[in-house]
């Protein structure tokens, strides 16, 4: 027994031969199961998905992050809030009273201030203002820009002046006629046609025709005098008269009657009711 293990020792290779023996075979990689495994086609597609998508992922936390970063800058933070309040476009009116008449809330977040409102508050409180725009000047301002109303005629109620403009809007009284306004006089109580064409129609016939007065004669301009529909009279300074007619035709009635005032300036009567065939007299 102790020979052969003698001899076992002495020549190994004999006892690798025989059945079995030969090169050990190598170890045999285990088969993937559908994704299984740290390299397996599932994990492998799911790292290539991420390496598609990682920049769209990237920009969705980005602009996620950015509208909550954003909405509490606009809204939550003192950078962007309403500290100054300006007014322009006044004639009549003040800056100070427009700003008054807006109560802009100052302080108050300046993207949520609602400029329609504000809009609404001056136009309501001042009704001299026929139109403003509200803007937003960033970083902190809020600016206001007023259009009055122009009056064309003055209505006498007492011993004060109603102000109606071209649109017939009457918007405001004055202790003092406004200069190179003229005054309605309506004398329609003795007109035939007076039953027909009330006071308020009557009114939006003179309104019409004042407005369509050329600058530079509604300067001179005293008196609107209406004795019915088609029979309107201009009293201009130095005791001349004008026949408009009625208020249609009005702008070419005031091109012949720039004319007529240009070519004859000594006259004292002028009539464009026919404005193709205008007349002056006591030149």
């Amino acid at each position: 027994m102790a020979g052969a293990t003698t001899a076992q020792r002495g020549n190994p290779g004999s006892a690798r031969k025989g059945k079995g023996s030969g090169s050990p075979k190598p170890l045999k990689q285990p088969r993937s199961s559908g994704g299984s495994g740290p390299q397996g086609p599932g994990v492998q597609r799911l790292v290539r998905r991420l390496r598609h998508r990682g920049p769209l992922l990237l920009t969705l936390l980005a602009a996620v992050l950015l509208t909550g970063g954003g909405s509490w800058v606009l809204y939550g933070s003192s950078w962007l809030r309403v500290e100054k309040v300006t007014a322009s476009g006044t004639q009549v009116l003040t800056p100070e009273q427009v700003l008054a008449a807006a109560a802009v809330p100052v302080g108050a977040p300046l993207v949520g201030v609602d400029t329609d409102e504000i809009a609404g508050r001056v136009r309501s409180r001042l009704p001299r203002v026929d139109s403003v725009d509200v803007v937003r000047a960033w970083p902190h301002g809020i600016g206001l820009k007023v259009t009055e109303r122009k009056p064309v005629l003055l209505i006498k109620k007492d011993a004060k002046f109603v102000e109606v403009d071209a649109s017939g809007v009457r918007f405001d009284t004055a202790a003092k006629a406004p200069a190179g306004v003229p005054v309605l006089e309506l004398s329609a109580a003795q007109s035939p046609s007076g039953r027909r064409f009330d006071e308020e129609r009557l009114l939006h016939e003179a309104v019409g025709v004042a407005g369509d007065l050329p600058e530079a004669v509604a300067k001179e301009t005293v008196q609107v005098r209406v004795g019915s529909y088609d029979s309107v009279v201009l009293e201009l300074t130095r005791g001349r008269t004008v026949v408009w007619g009625s208020g249609e035709q009005g702008e070419a009635k005031g091109r012949a009657l720039t004319a007529l005032l240009k070519a004859v300036p000594k006259a004292d009567h002028f009539d464009v009711s026919v404005p193709t065939a205008p007349a002056v007299s006591g030149s």
